[in-house]
């Protein structure tokens, strides 16, 4: 699949670099271990096993069916955005320590590939998410700004793409746990991971997976009641659009400012009065933003269209303040049931 160049080097720190790093720490590691041992924070004393996710879904995931019974650990801090994030040498330590390491996959986590090629034959068991569930590219919806620029407004206020454009071939879209039934399907695979690896907690593992799996579909049924009884099945997005599986799971179409992994922040002249237009055309209640999101763009949206603007949530991080107070992805999901009744009504 053709590759965008837009995150080859982040941070400072290209993927090639993290690679050299890691074989730093891996030795420097095991020359610390020889010598009385290494231990980071995620490794346990008390013979829990170690897991690893590099961001919250899976995180959420984990510590619904293991509980106090692993010792887990998130790379991603709360309150970062997912697609600047660069490992530290730590991060990089906790890898290489972990008995269960779960990332996500796909382009923005390449980095990871690379660092488990370049690790020894371990133990450990690793997990990626697009590998959980059937997946989809990313799309570019009509009237969505092009990383390109070449859309174009022509002169009857609609958005143009060119015919290169229309035809480019788009990345796999990685944010494949919006969709509770993939949530499901993924929370299934970590409890068959964390048996294999933690036998003597097996039952645990298997009832508290079966009890998150029913709220899961609790929660998928609820969206379909919400969506099968609205008034209309559109959103609009001033802002990226992660939510693509989410979308396909209960029929919704969408227009957005960008696709789920854009870098740009900074929308054309085009794309904004296409959205506004829509807006004002569909007579929505209100457009929507990510959570963690700058909220530049569906103020100004709903500024010229006198509407409000509402959180839709992705999952992909919360707040410090929202993970101190126990924010899960069910209650995370459980706001978007009723953004979507006001939205769609």
């Amino acid at each position: 699949m053709k590759k965008r160049s837009r995150r080859r080097m982040r941070r400072g720190i290209s993927r090639s670099g993290a690679v050299l790093l890691a074989g730093c720490i891996f030795v420097s590691g095991s020359l610390l271990t020889g010598c009385g041992g290494n231990r980071t924070e995620n490794s346990a004393d008390d013979g829990r096993i170690s897991v690893v996710t590099t961001i919250f879904p899976q995180y959420d995931f984990v510590r619904q069916i293991a509980g106090d019974y692993v010792d887990l650990t998130m790379l991603l801090k709360p309150g970062e955005e997912t697609h600047s994030y660069e490992p530290t040498p730590q991060d990089i330590i906790a890898i290489q320590n972990s008995d269960v390491f779960i990332y996500v996959g796909g382009e923005n986590d390449a980095w990871v590939e690379e660092i488990l090629e370049s690790m020894p034959d371990e133990d450990m068991i690793t997990l990626k998410l697009l590998d959980c569930v059937d997946t989809v590219e990313e799309e570019q919806v009509e009237g969505m700004q092009e990383e390109t620029g070449h859309s174009h407004e022509e002169e009857d206020g609609h958005v143009h793409e060119n015919e290169e454009d229309a035809h480019s071939v788009h990345e796999i879209d990685e944010h494949v746990w919006t969709d509770p039934e993939n949530a499901s399907a993924i929370t299934g695979e970590i409890r068959d991971i964390l048996m294999e690896k933690d036998p003597s907690n097996r039952e645990i593992y298997e009832e508290n997976a079966r009890s998150y799996q029913e709220k899961l579909s609790e929660l998928d049924r609820e969206f379909h009641e919400v969506v099968d009884s609205a008034e209309r099945n559109l959103v609009i997005f001033g802002d990226r659009f992660p939510f693509r599986y989410f979308a396909d799971a209960y029929g919704l179409d969408y227009y957005a400012a960008f696709p789920g992994c854009a870098s740009d922040t900074e929308p054309s002249a085009a794309t904004m009065a296409f959205l506004i237009n829509k807006v004002k055309e569909e007579k929505v209640p209100a457009v929507l933003k990510m959570e963690l999101s700058s909220d530049n763009i569906a103020n100004a949206i709903a500024e010229a269209t006198g509407t409000e603007v509402r959180t839709f949530y992705s999952c992909h991080n919360l707040s410090a303040d929202d993970f101190e107070n126990g924010e899960t992805y069910l209650s995370m999901m459980q706001k978007k049931v009723e953004t979507l009744k006001e939205v769609l009504n």
